[in-house]
């Protein structure tokens, strides 16, 4: 009996990345597409509280969500479509740019793989790296990863545990499909708000792109930047609990 697997992603039903994972694992398992009808991008963990949303119907196994995000995905789909009998499997993405270090708190795609592990489902989130100033992206690499990582987790069982996830990051030239494991690495941020005027003379902000800007963290490992930029594919395991349990008693003082 085929294996179940959920794709979501958060670049639209339609992005060539969600296709070409489609595309790379359809033969291996019975493959149920839920994804947003439109580009939600870096909406982070949002569930859709205030609307109505809708299932609208592509293909055999194939739903878009009426604007709906890719927690609203997994969170309808594990309630309705796959009501009884839950998916062994759940895949975030091919994204469309890189998922690492604290971008993954804002990430779309992340948090489809978040909200699977909520419901208990194995999931992974996959990321192709890219140069934004071209609309060349080659997903070719990610899609044959993914394949060979689902075949592995198929023979020898997902890795993880409870509430944690698989992160992954393909980089823009990789030089072999051996991963390395890493943690994510420490983000720069910077403004990048472009004030402009519409013709009635209103203004309005539109927020640009950062340039990935990394450092390593104080800690033994490789970071998920540094990989992905020496050519190879990083593997990220993410747990869902952000305590941060060695500052607990520094919060003593205001006790």
């Amino acid at each position: 009996m085929k294996k179940k697997i959920l794709i979501t992603n958060d670049d639209g039903f339609d992005a060539p990345g969600l296709l070409a994972l489609v595309d790379a694992i359809k033969d291996i398992a019975d493959v149920t597409v839920v994804a947003p009808s439109t580009q939600k991008s870096a909406c982070g963990h949002s569930l859709t509280l205030t609307r109505p949303l809708r299932f609208i119907s592509i293909d055999d196994d194939f739903y878009k969500l009426d604007d709906g995000t890719p927690s609203d995905c997994v969170y309808l789909a594990l309630h309705s479509i796959f009501d009884e009998v839950k998916p062994d499997l759940l895949i975030s993405g091919i994204n469309y740019g890189s998922n690492m270090g604290e971008d993954i708190t804002y990430s779309g795609t992340c948090a489809g793989a978040m909200e699977g592990t909520l419901h208990n489902i194995d999931s992974i989130a996959i990321s192709q790296v890219v140069d934004f100033t071209s609309n060349d992206t080659d997903y070719s690499n990610a899609a044959k990863y993914i394949r060979l990582l689902v075949l592995k987790i198929f023979e020898k069982g997902y890795p993880l545990s409870n509430r944690e996830f698989i992160n992954v990051n393909i980089p823009k030239k990789l030089k072999n499909f051996n991963p390395k494991i890493t943690y994510a690495g420490y983000r720069y941020y910077a403004n990048d708000a472009h004030l402009h005027r519409n013709p009635r003379a209103e203004e309005y902000y539109w927020l640009g792109l950062h340039p990935l800007d990394f450092k390593k963290r104080d800690v033994d490992g490789l970071c998920d930047y540094n990989v992905t930029e020496d050519g190879y594919i990083s593997l990220t395991p993410v747990k869902l609990d952000m305590t941060s349990y060695n500052a607990r008693k520094n919060l003593e003082i205001l006790i």
